[in-house]
């Protein structure tokens, strides 16, 4: 298991457990549909790049009107 799922550092940094399981499902979705990681693959899987990610705040979740999510997008640093 990854590590820093077991931490609550990265669930609070997204908001929730919600936001956070939408986050990692849509931005592998992206990956498997052929978007570039925005870190460094070193033989990682899709979902460590996704915390990875994360983690570095290169990607961010949206609440959008009616109570769903948007598309994740590159932070905007």
């Amino acid at each position: 298991m990854i590590e820093a799922l077991k931490s609550d550092e990265i669930v609070e940094k997204v908001g929730g457990k919600f936001k956070l399981c939408a986050l990692i499902q849509r931005r592998r979705v992206q990956l498997l549909e052929g978007a570039r990681p925005l870190v460094e693959r070193n033989g990682r899987t899709d979902l460590e790049l996704v915390v990875e990610e994360i983690l570095q705040d290169k990607i961010t979740i949206e609440m959008v009107e009616g109570g769903g999510v948007s598309e994740p997008e590159p932070a905007l640093l």
